[in-house]
C-alpha cells in the first residue's frame, strides 16, 4: 500500500459504472469466476481452498479484517478494467488530474528569496502530461518516492511557476510530510 499509488487507484475507481460487490460471498464468487477456479483464488488470498468454497456457498459471511482488506483490494484491481483504462486514457490525453493535498512544500531558489518550507493546502488541476506520467509510472511499478517526485515537478510547474509566468529561476520543489493526499479525475 502506497500513498500515491492508492490515491491514483481511488481516482480511477470513481469512474466505475457499476458498484463493486460488497459482501464477502459476492466478492469471492467474482474472483472465482475471474480466475476460473478456487485454488488460484485461495493461493492469491493466502487462505485454504476449502475456505474459498465456504465463502462462495455463503457458509462463511464475515471475513477477518486482514482478509477483508485483501479481498476488497483484489476485487477492485480486477473490476471493470476497460472502464479504468478509458478513465486513465482520458485523464492522460485531455482531462488531466486534480491533486488535493495538505503537505509541507518548499523549494530551492537563488539567495534572497523566501524558500522556507511550510505546510500548505493545495487543490491544483494538473495538465494531462503529468497525469500520463503518473499513470505510466504507476503501471511500471514505480515507488512512492518516484511518484512523489513527479507530483512535485507538476506542482513546481503549475502552482509555483504558473506555467512559466513567474519564478523562472526555481530549481527544485520539496514535497514532504504529507498529511492528506487525494486525486480526482
Amino acid at each position: 500500500m502506497t500513498l500515491f499509488g492508492d490515491g491514483l487507484d481511488k481516482a480511477v475507481q470513481q469512474a466505475f459504472t457499476r458498484p463493486v460487490p460488497k459482501s464477502a460471498g459476492a466478492q469471492m464468487r467474482y474472483l472465482v469466476k475471474q480466475y476460473k477456479g478456487t485454488k488460484v483464488v485461495a493461493q492469491m488470498l493466502r487462505i485454504s481452498q476449502r475456505t474459498v468454497e465456504r465463502y462462495v456457498k455463503d457458509q462463511i459471511k464475515k471475513p477477518r479484517p486482514d482478509l477483508a482488506a485483501r479481498l476488497d483490494r483484489a476485487v477492485k484491481a480486477r473490476w471493470q478494467p476497460q472502464v479504468k483504462a478509458k478513465a486513465r486514457e482520458k485523464a492522460a490525453s485531455t482531462g488531466g488530474i486534480v491533486i488535493d493535498t495538505r503537505a509541507r512544500l518548499g523549494y530551492t531558489a537563488p539567495i534572497g528569496s523566501t524558500d522556507q518550507d511550510r505546510v500548505r493546502h493545495l487543490t491544483v488541476a494538473l495538465p494531462p502530461q503529468y497525469a500520463a506520467r503518473l499513470f505510466d509510472a504507476q503501471e511500471a511499478g514505480a515507488t512512492d518516492a518516484h511518484l512523489r517526485e513527479i507530483a512535485a515537478e507538476a506542482l513546481k510547474e503549475v502552482y509555483f511557476q504558473d506555467s512559466g509566468r513567474r519564478a523562472g529561476n526555481l530549481e527544485e520543489v520539496r514535497f514532504t510530510d504529507i498529511e492528506h493526499l487525494e486525486f480526482g479525475l
